[in-house]
Formats: structure tokens, sequence, C-alpha cells
């Protein structure tokens, strides 16, 4: 049964429609993979400039292209959210088949066709149930399925963010996370959460190889992302980061 978040996507026009995608089109992969990327009111529009050329870059990059190239069925099935609050959750490009630096190259024009804006408030709960909606009405399947969810603050709005992660670890999907820590106050004035990275490892992620990798700041993020994606297309292999690694 789809979930709720996934209808009112399709309700809204934000989603293709499930049978959009014949069933004779719909390929085995390797990888299904949703981008979560958190647009949330402590990011400003610059930054969140940043946060999406970096996505842009990493998608074409060539460690990226190899790591998709390198698996059993050479192609990943992805999807590119943006998320902020219980009442925004925004598919900005839906499933394509990725297989080399052309369909990449695709992909990330599709991205950047979407104009960056910010919303308020961080519902990280809502961000996995909807993400749970995405992968039940993705015609593709795949060996493997990964929420990377990207932010750079605490769960303050919607629902509890332990039942939603337990229901995605149940549902089969790991949720690998890239918290951006960052020592300026917010538009409002309010320090920045502390120990990010820490509640990202501890509360966020989980599944069969999670990991975080950590951006130091919006201008590192692009170099952060390339790392991620290459760990999370390559497996489960990848090692879970411990915290006395991440702070080297």
């Amino acid at each position: 049964m789809r979930r709720a978040a996934c209808c009112l996507a399709l309700l809204a026009g934000l989603l293709p429609a499930p049978g959009s995608v014949s069933p004779a089109l719909a390929e085995e992969v390797d990888l299904e993979l949703v981008l979560a990327v958190d647009i949330s009111g402590s990011i400003d529009h610059a930054e969140a400039l940043l946060q999406r050329q970096g996505y842009l870059k990493a998608l074409v990059d060539p460690r990226v292209v190899r790591a998709i190239a390198g698996g059993e069925r050479r192609r990943i099935a992805i999807t590119y959210m943006e998320w902020a609050g219980a009442h925004y959750q925004n598919v900005v490009a839906g499933w394509t088949i990725v297989r080399d630096l052309a369909s990449a190259r695709a992909f990330a024009e599709a991205v950047a066709r979407n104009p960056v804006t910010t919303e308020r408030w961080t519902s990280i709960s809502t961000a996995i149930e909807f993400a749970l909606g995405l992968f039940d009405a993705n015609p593709h399947r795949g060996m493997r399925k990964v929420l990377d969810i990207s932010g750079d603050g605490k769960n303050n709005n919607g629902g509890l963010l332990a039942p939603a992660r337990a229901r995605a670890l149940e549902a089969g999907v790991t949720i690998n996370g890239l918290p951006i820590v960052n020592d300026r106050p917010n538009p409002w004035g309010y320090p920045p959460p502390r120990d990010l990275d820490r509640y990202y490892f501890d509360r966020v992620i989980g599944g069969p190889g999670a990991f975080i990798v950590v951006a130091r700041g919006f201008r590192s993020f692009g170099d952060a992302v390339k790392s991620k994606l290459t760990l999370e297309i390559a497996g489960p292999a990848a090692p879970r980061l411990q915290l006395a690694q991440r702070r080297r």
C-alpha cells in the first residue's frame, strides 16, 4: 500500500504518476536512491544554491559515474527531493535510470531546471515518510534502497523521528546522512545546533552499511557529496563511519 505522503504528493502534482513508466520499460537496478535535500529556513538562498550546485557537480563526477558502472547491473534509479517542515516536500526530479555520464548529465539538468528556494522548519521525520512513498511509487526495482538525507538542523517539526526511522528500516531502506556542520547563527540569530554530526549518527542513520559524511560548512558541501555518493553507490562494503573517525 502506498503511504499517505506519496498519495498527497501525487494529488499535488509533485510526482509523476506511477503508471507513467510502462512496466515494459521498468528496469532492475543495483540501487534505488532518494536524495533528500534540506532547504529549511536556517539555510539562506546563497547556501541553498551552494548545496544544489554541490549535488549537480557530484552527479557527473567521474568517481560517481565509475561507481555506477561498477555495479552488477551497471545502473541505478535515482530521484531528487527537497524538504523542510512537515508542510513541504517537493520532488525536483523524479525516478530516472542513470547508467553513464550522459544519463547522469540529463538527470542533473532536470534538477537544475527547477528554481532554488527555501522553506520553514525542519522535519526529518516527514522527509523519511515521504521518501518511503517515493520508494513505493518507483517502477524500477533495486537490489538495495538508500535514502540520502542532508541537513543543517535537528528534527523540530512534524512527527517524532524515531518511529519514522524505524518504519524505514523495517521497509529495508538504509538511511545515510550528510550533516552540514557550521558555526554561523541562523537567520533569526540563534546559534547552530550542537553536535549535529553525533545527532545524525545516533538518531538519523540506520540499516546495513549506514554511514555519515560530514560537510564542514556549505562551501565544503560539494566535496562531501562526491565522497558520499561514491560510497553509497559502491554498496554496504563501505564501512560505517565512527565518531572518532569523523572528527579527524
